[in-house]
């Protein structure tokens, strides 16, 4: 079809003009039709989201995702352009994407008249079809429906009252394509009410033009329900006149969450051939974002978005990578010590509540951390608190009393993977913990690591992170030191 480069040529060739409505809903019945998968790369949201998605395009709706930050909102709607033809006719040089067949200028239509089946035409790729704007307080009706041109009246010796002087602003400049408004309550009221007749007529009015352009466009509005109290409103008649409000949510799986983080982070080849991920690693990593969503620091309304994962998994990798530079050695895995660097992940994706800023964001990450750890190491092994059976044996016995001994260990953060494993393995019992566990040799020293965290924030064992190392003691006796120390402190010589 790319060689048919006039309306003649278009008009034997058969062509029929349909909406871009239309168009979305003939592809998709297609792929449905095939059992191909419709929105590659979006995961979690296949019972829920998609489904929900695909009847409002099955509907020729214009829609709203409704959801909080990090839910994948924008992506959906940039992956619609998939559902588009490849290419489509549109008259040259026009501005607004007119078809041959269904020109809206009356410029376009008198170049057709003019010119007839000798009319040249273009084919708009479906990569050219999709805008997306970001609203923002400073967005005008001249940015999104458009205004007269002063200068461009002047060079063509045009009269403000030729509709050729019109510069034709965003929307216009989306017919027959998809329109993305993203954050739609930060538009101010007024600029919202713009759009209440393209949404219901087609129609625009600009500067008491009369003008009927029956566009024809695809509306995604996505919006942030926080945004409804804090910043600003969807006015009722617009909401009323968008057909489908779609609600997104965050994922209620870690493996889903998992392959959201793995497609999105962005880790470069080097450091991935050289720093080994344990699953449990991730899993951990994961968990903190799941943690975050229900702690009473953590403004529920705001939410937790997905990037925190995502940033998260670029910083564990560097900081493993940067210990790796520092020790001179080939290769590495992840271990605990590295998820230091994953705090300025945290303390940047979440909005604390009024305990939270008392708490303070750096110790309300690790705070969050040591909830994740305590999640991820009963989710591995036997609950150390769990009321064991006359017949069962406490597996974690032989680690508590090597601990109770007065036996202490200290684990410096650049300390090196066997030096941290010769450690590791001089705690009774610890290996043997973690033995049936281990999937790959280089998940001993994570796991027993684990053991350890874990234990410390069941009070187990006692746990003192430094700026440059974390020691672990036995509960009891570094109880009995505080004391100590405070006694000795008040004696007066």
């Amino acid at each position: 079809m790319k060689e048919i480069l006039t309306l003649g040529a278009l008009k034997a060739s058969g062509y029929t003009y349909t909406t871009i409505k239309q168009e979305l809903r003939n592809n998709l019945i297609t792929k449905l039709k095939n059992g191909e998968k419709v929105f590659d790369g979006i995961y979690g949201f296949e019972d829920t989201v998609l489904p929900d998605l695909e009847r409002a395009i099955l509907s020729g709706h214009n829609i709203l995702l409704l959801g909080l930050r990090g839910q994948a909102k924008t992506r959906i709607a940039r992956l619609t352009v998939n559902l588009l033809n490849e290419y489509i006719p549109i008259v040259k040089g026009s501005e607004l994407n007119e078809d041959p067949l269904h020109p809206l200028t009356n410029q376009t239509k008198q170049l057709i008249k003019e010119l007839g089946d000798d009319l040249p035409i273009e084919w708009l790729h479906r990569s050219d079809r999709f805008l997306e704007k970001l609203a923002t307080p400073d967005v005008s009706i001249a940015d999104l429906i458009g205004d007269i041109d002063p200068i461009k009246a002047a060079n063509n010796k045009w009269s403000y009252a030729d509709e050729r002087s019109i510069h034709f602003g965003l929307v216009p400049r989306s017919n027959r394509c998809i329109f993305v408004l993203n954050e739609l309550p930060d538009l101010q009221a007024r600029i919202q009410v713009s759009l209440l007749n393209i949404l219901q007529e087609g129609d625009i009015q600009i500067r008491g033009y009369k003008l009927r352009l029956p566009l024809d466009i695809q509306f995604v509005f996505t919006a942030n329900p926080e945004d409804y109290t804090n910043r600003g409103n969807i006015i009722t008649p617009l909401k009323d006149r968008i057909d489908s409000q779609i609600l997104t949510h965050y994922p209620d799986q870690i493996s889903v969450a998992k392959l959201i983080t793995l497609q999105e982070a962005r880790i470069p080849a080097d450091v991935k051939e050289s720093v080994y991920l344990s699953s449990f690693a991730h899993n951990l990593l994961e968990r903190i974002s799941f943690v975050a969503r229900e702690s009473e620091y953590v403004d529920e309304h705001s939410g937790v978005s997905a990037r925190l994962s995502i940033s998260g998994l670029e910083n564990l990798y560097s900081s493993a990578y940067r210990r790796l530079l520092k020790s001179k050695h080939d290769s590495t895995l992840i271990r605990i010590v590295d998820f230091i660097g994953v705090i300025p992940s945290i303390t940047g994706k979440v909005e604390l509540v009024y305990e939270g800023e008392q708490e303070g964001p750096y110790n309300v990450a690790l705070n969050l951390f040591g909830s994740a750890l305590k999640v991820e190491f009963l989710a591995i092994f036997p609950d150390p608190e769990k009321n064991l059976k006359k017949t069962e044996i406490d597996v974690y016995l032989p680690v508590k009393k090597w601990f109770s001994k007065g036996n202490s260990v200290e684990f410096w953060y650049n300390d090196t993977d066997d030096v941290i494993l010769e450690k590791l393995s001089a705690i009774d019992g610890l290996h043997d913990l973690v033995v049936e566990k281990i999937k790959n040799k280089n998940e001993s020293i994570l796991l027993m690591e684990i053991v350890l965290h874990g234990l410390a924030e069941l009070n187990i064992i006692s746990r003192e992170m430094l700026d440059d190392k974390i020691s672990f003691n036995d509960a009891l006796a570094d109880m009995f030191d505080d004391i100590l120390n405070d006694d000795d402190s008040s004696l007066d010589f």
